[in-house]
């Protein structure tokens, strides 16, 4: 069924894409920095789906760890057929004030990355003729909260310049653009989310599953849910000024709770 390579596969999102794909009889790759985790995980989808499970071990910040899962992509003896581009980073502090080192692991992580991927797996899929490009972005990149929105509105449009760039090749590029979702991300970052309502949030499993059936569609642009293509099509349509008095930097659940930041890497 081809292998899939998942980053940020430990944990949130990725973990769920590892699973979905493994009991869908695709052989994984996959890429975070807790290789202990990582072996686990991956002795587990092997003994469940019986499939293949492959560990690599890489900081995504890391220029030289990005190159080793990048030289795995372009190996055309062991074909990836579709580059989920997962990991993420939330970071808890406002951008002004906060650490610009920070910053730039985040952007490292969420740009680089998939920008140095991508190239890797487009090139390779495109000498095949066929294959897929998953990022994962988020409905934060139509506000204005920080970092994260600029982060995530540079996914988007890579994406699509991506796609428009692959037409005809047999080789698709898909970005899905979820809302708030049920994971550990915001917990393990301290951020507040006490002030959203319960109908704010999706589950990790059906954003996936939405993801991968448009992937296989050739979708584009996947928004997961309608109340989230709702909220979408709103904030493409309301003035900006609108957009920036609703958005910004959510405070950490405790005072005195550090700015560290939270990783699905």
């Amino acid at each position: 069924m081809g292998t899939a390579l998942v980053t940020g596969a430990s944990a949130g999102l990725g973990l769920e894409f590892a699973w979905q794909l493994a009991t869908a009889r695709h052989d994984v790759v996959l890429v975070a920095r807790d290789e202990g985790r990582l072996t686990r995980l991956a002795a587990q989808l092997e003994a469940a789906a019986g499939i293949r499970a492959e560990v690599l071990a890489a900081d995504l910040t890391d220029r030289a760890d990005v190159e080793r899962v990048a030289a795995r992509l372009r190996d055309d003896e062991r074909p990836v057929g579709l580059l989920v581009n997962n990991a993420g980073m939330g970071l808890n502090q406002p951008f002004v004030d906060g650490d610009v080192a920070a910053e730039e692991r985040a952007l490292d992580l969420m740009v680089r990355a998939p920008m140095v991927l991508s190239h890797a797996a487009a090139g390779a899929m495109k000498r095949r003729g066929r294959g897929a490009i998953l990022n994962v972005g988020s409905v934060a990149g139509l506000t204005a909260s920080g970092t994260y929105s600029a982060h995530k509105a540079w996914v988007r449009v890579f994406t699509e310049a991506l796609a428009v760039e692959l037409k005809g090749t047999g080789v698709t590029a898909t970005v899905v653009a979820p809302g708030f979702t049920h994971t550990e991300f915001h917990e393990r970052g301290r951020i507040d989310t006490a002030h959203y309502p319960s109908v704010a949030w999706l589950d990790a499993e059906d954003v996936v599953a939405g993801a991968l059936a448009d992937v296989r569609r050739g979708v584009v642009l996947s928004t997961p849910s309608l109340r989230y293509k709702a909220v979408s099509t709103i904030l493409k349509l309301v003035p900006r000024s609108a957009v920036r008095t609703f958005s910004g930097y959510r405070r950490a659940l405790a005072d005195d709770a550090p700015d560290v930041p939270t990783v699905d890497a």
